[in-house]
């Protein structure tokens, strides 16, 4: 045995409950917005067994589970609580890697990897988490030869598993799962892997080499083949294709020009996260999704981090629009570079302006929040809150104080929240 990873079971409701003991043992699903036609991020065990999972339309999980009690996310707490589960299982065993704000991977030393060992490190894994974190993160732990199918071990039982697949028991373990069951099986991949006559893990498993590599259509395929098996490969190093928010318009900014303060917002929170993680962009996609029509332009752009010169290329185009009813915006860099690769135009204030831009980001860390910003977002400065999505460990701070979340490890009061079931869709309009 050469890796354990860890899946936090249900993480986003399983926080909720350890933190709002009125919530424990009941359906709870976590919900961006109390609209029925929006939808669940993360459904607790209970609400599961009722038939309400992840990306559920609200309105047919009520349906499903009549008492069902919706949430909105605290994601300030999800990243607080993900710090503190950290911190414990590193007195366990040191971490290989984070994979999310809800998995982590560790690598098993020679005298760890004795199958029986490693079972009562996952078991004290376990033991001090729920003790030092909360009774309520349970988590689900795989161990097997390499990481890949030490994470397939914690889909094979949960909640609360513990799983060891030994050589011996390949494949025929794996036969357990659909398709989608595997890390980096999605629909449409599946829809690929039929079409080369795969349709079943056992099948999968029994393809050879060039037939995996014509089902992925990639060296992946091979890769994959070598993992399925047992065989410990170098882990891959990805690099960041992309870089955006996008975000959900409450009723008050469904109009043009609250449609435009929103993306000016975007704007200058994405552009903060480039001069933060020390990158350039070469291009924009702004996006507008409508009720009755949508609109996307795809911007080409010098090198650049600056807020302004963004501002400015996407205030060009925007007499350009052409949506209807705006419902959802979004801001997308792509064709990243570092900044060690960007050779910038001897006539482009761009690299002026970086410096600029970032005294404004240390003006703002160090008084708060939006100190200094751009005025065209002066009614739209206090949306686009920062989510955990998929990937993500922690959140961006924007300035002093923002995600603060009161620590409650160690005992230090709070205030007192009762949650009852509501619909708030008469406040928030129906939409998603």
């Amino acid at each position: 045995m050469r890796y354990l990873f860890l899946d936090l079971n249900s993480y986003f409701a399983s926080v909720e409950q350890q933190e709002f003991p009125e919530l424990r043992g009941k359906p709870v699903a976590v919900v961006p917005v109390e609209a029925d036609t929006s939808f669940v991020i993360a459904a607790s065990y209970e609400a599961k067994r009722w038939g309400v999972k992840t990306l559920t339309q609200i309105g047919e999980a009520k349906r499903l589970c009549p008492e069902l009690i919706c949430v909105l996310g605290h994601h300030s707490m999800y990243a607080a609580y993900h710090k503190r589960v950290v911190e414990v299982a590193e007195t366990v065993l040191p971490i290989d890697a984070v994979c999310s704000i809800d998995e982590m991977r560790f690598k098993l030393l020679k005298t760890e990897s004795p199958p029986e060992i490693a079972r009562e490190i996952a078991l004290e894994m376990k033991k001090t988490i729920r003790e030092q974190v909360g009774e309520c993160l349970t988590c689900s732990i795989g161990i097997a030869p390499n990481g890949f199918l030490a994470k397939i071990g914690t889909e094979l039982q949960k909640p609360d598993g513990l799983v060891i697949i030994e050589a011996k028991d390949l494949p025929d373990i794996l036969h357990r799962l659909d398709l989608v069951g595997f890390p980096g099986i999605n629909r449409r991949m599946e829809v690929r892997l039929n079409a080369q006559g795969i349709f079943t893990s056992a099948q999968m498993c029994a393809a050879g080499r060039e037939h995996m590599h014509r089902a992925f259509g990639s060296v992946i395929g091979e890769r994959w083949w070598y993992l399925l098996r047992g065989f410990d490969l170098p882990m891959e190093k990805t690099h960041r294709k992309s870089l955006g928010h996008s975000h959900v318009l409450p009723p008050v900014h469904r109009t043009e020009e609250g449609c435009r303060e929103v993306l000016l917002r975007l704007l200058q929170k994405a552009s903060a996260r480039l001069r933060k993680e020390e990158l350039w962009t070469e291009e924009m996609v702004v996006a507008v999704k409508g009720f009755k029509k949508s609109w996307e332009v795809r911007i080409k752009l010098p090198p650049t981090q600056d807020s302004v010169t963004l501002n400015d290329f996407f205030l060009r185009e925007w007499p350009n629009h052409n949506f209807v009813q705006p419902k959802m915006v979004a801001v997308t860099f792509t064709k990243l570079l570092e900044h060690e690769h960007v050779t910038p135009s001897l006539f482009d204030p761009t690299m002026d302006r970086s410096l600029l831009n970032k005294a404004v980001d240390t003006v703002n860390r160090k008084f708060g929040k939006n100190k200094i910003f751009l005025a065209g977002m002066e009614h739209a400065k206090e949306t686009a809150d920062e989510k955990i999505a998929f990937g993500k460990t922690e959140l961006f701070s924007e300035g002093k104080g923002d995600h603060e979340w009161v620590d409650t490890f160690r005992g230090i009061p709070r205030e007192e929240t009762t949650y009852e079931r509501t619909d708030l869709s008469e406040e928030f309009g129906d939409s998603d």
